[in-house]
Parts: C-alpha cells; sequence; structure tokens
C-alpha cells in the first residue's frame, strides 16, 4: 500500500506524517504485506483493461513501487511515472523504465501530463474533496486511456448500534472498527464513500465503467493478517484515543489474527475503472 500523495493542510494530520511514517523502521515492509496481499489482483485487472507494451503510465501514491515494476516487468509498458509525497522507498528500487516524481497530487500546479492509465490504490481514502481528486485524475487520462481505482471498504461497521451486537464482537472487529474511526479522526482516512466510484467516475467523463470486490481471506499468517496487525500497531494511539478499544484489546486482536480460530472478513479492495472516449494515440509524458 502506498504512502499519501496529498495533504489536509497544516491544521490536519497527515499520512506519513502523523501516522504510518516512512522513516519509522518497517515501513516498507508494511507497505509490501498489503502489496502481497493485492498486486495479483491488480495487475490481472490492468491486463484485462489491455494495460500493455507502448502504454505509458501513472501510478499514484507509489509507495513501494511493487505494482509500476510490474507493470514494466510483466506487463511490458512503456514506461511509468511513479508518484508519492516521500519517493525514499522507490529510490531504493530503481529499475529501467521507471521515472519518479516526488509530488503532492492535491497541488494546484500538479500536472504530469496525459497517461495511457493512471491508476491509484488505496490513496484516495486518505485525502479531502474526493470529488475534486477522482475529476483531477480523470483529466489526466489520454483519450482512449484509463483510470483505475482502488480502496478500501469496511466491512466491518455494520452491526454498531446496539451494545449486545457490540458484544458479540470478534477481537478483530472490535480492532477494525477503532482503527477507521481513529484515523479519521488524526489523518481524515474516510472510507465510507468509496462506494461512489462508479457515479464519480462516469460524472468525470469517463465511459466503460466497471467495478470489482476482493476480499483477501484472513488466513493464520497470511500477508494481510500480518498486514493488518502492523497497521493496528502503528497506528494504536489513535485507536486508544476513540474509546472504543484499548491496548489489551487490540492485542487480544493481534492474537485473534494469528489463530487458528479467526473468521473474520478482511477489508475489501474495491477497484474501479472507466475509460477516456477518444480514439486511443500515443501520451504525451
Amino acid at each position: 500500500m502506498s504512502g499519501r500523495a496529498g495533504g489536509d493542510g497544516a491544521e490536519a494530520g497527515r499520512y506519513g506524517r502523523d501516522v504510518f511514517r516512512p522513516e519509522q523502521p518497517g515501513e516498507d515492509e508494511r507497505i509490501d504485506l498489503g502489496a502481497l496481499a493485492y498486486d495479483d489482483l491488480t495487475l490481472t485487472r490492468l491486463r484485462a483493461l489491455g494495460v500493455g507494451p507502448g502504454w505509458h503510465c501513472l501510478d499514484i501514491g507509489a509507495g513501494t513501487g511493487t505494482v509500476s515494476r510490474r507493470l514494466l516487468g510483466e506487463a511490458g509498458v512503456a514506461g511509468v511515472l511513479a508518484v508519492d509525497r516521500d519517493v525514499r522507498f522507490l529510490a531504493e528500487r530503481p529499475v529501467p523504465g521507471l521515472d519518479v516524481l516526488r509530488a503532492d497530487i492535491t497541488a494546484p500546479d500538479f500536472a504530469p501530463g496525459r497517461f495511457d492509465l493512471v491508476h491509484a490504490r488505496f490513496v484516495l481514502m486518505h485525502l479531502p474533496e474526493h470529488e475534486r481528486m477522482v475529476s483531477v485524475l480523470a483529466g489526466l487520462v489520454a483519450p482512449g486511456g484509463v483510470l483505475v481505482l482502488s480502496d478500501a471498504v469496511d466491512l466491518t461497521s455494520g452491526r454498531t448500534s446496539a451494545p449486545e451486537d457490540r458484544a458479540a464482537d470478534t477481537p478483530y472487529a472490535a480492532a477494525m472498527r477503532a482503527m477507521w474511526r481513529g484515523l479519521r479522526g488524526s489523518i481524515g482516512t474516510d472510507v465510507s464513500w468509496v462506494p461512489s466510484y462508479p457515479r464519480l467516475l462516469r460524472g468525470a467523463g469517463l465511459r466503460a465503467v466497471g467495478a470489482e470486490m476482493y476480499v483477501p481471506p484472513l488466513l493464520r499468517g497470511s500477508p494481510i493478517s500480518r498486514f493488518w496487525a502492523d497497521t493496528w500497531e502503528r497506528s494504536r494511539a489513535s485507536m486508544v484515543e476513540t474509546g472504543l478499544i484499548d491496548g489489551a484489546g487490540i492485542d487480544a486482536a493481534v492474537r485473534y489474527l494469528d489463530s487458528d480460530a479467526c473468521a473474520a472478513l478482511s477489508a475489501g479492495m474495491l477497484t474501479v475503472w472507466g475509460t477516456r472516449p477518444g480514439a486511443p494515440g500515443p501520451a504525451a509524458r
């Protein structure tokens, strides 16, 4: 999963500054655990959309660059511009055809060109002005090109109203609920609007809009289980501040994830895509 590629303003918390700081030991490993859980699905979808030789690609919030490098090595694209607010992990793993840009995509002057593919995964959920950002990214898609957005959908917060429902929660569900609320309060993460992606892409002028959902299995020792355990540790303070969980509850959730008793749903990844009308041609880099 990527470092955040934008910001909320000086008064607000930010991904990469207040939580999930790239200089914190092991943050690149946490991001790579997410990549192990989701990259195969992402690459399968991108290739099904025709991404391949001759394509010029923009990878927003590229993190450690796993998707960017696989686009080059497996899909054989012509080139990838990988963008993030902090590019240390990208700079550590250079490959031919991969260009790196340190930038804030929310900045008014963000205009890197037009591309056959514009891709952002687990980025917009951390940013304000959702509709504007979808329009900004759609505007970077060349005629005949595609915009592909993926973000998280919370599958654990449906049963939150009655005390008897909360009492039946697994330790995992309690931790996830506290994590989402804590991240929203501390850095503005909001996944509640993610299901509106198809409408937003259509509203941004894209056509042939499609969507799919993937929920990785929470198996003992799996990459996604390890990812959530590490994510809870790094966001522990904001989780406890919600009052929904304490440190012992987080520890219990970590043990639950690493046990054969675990029977829960991970957050889903909703992927939505749309095509820019017009005849395809060489994208301007």
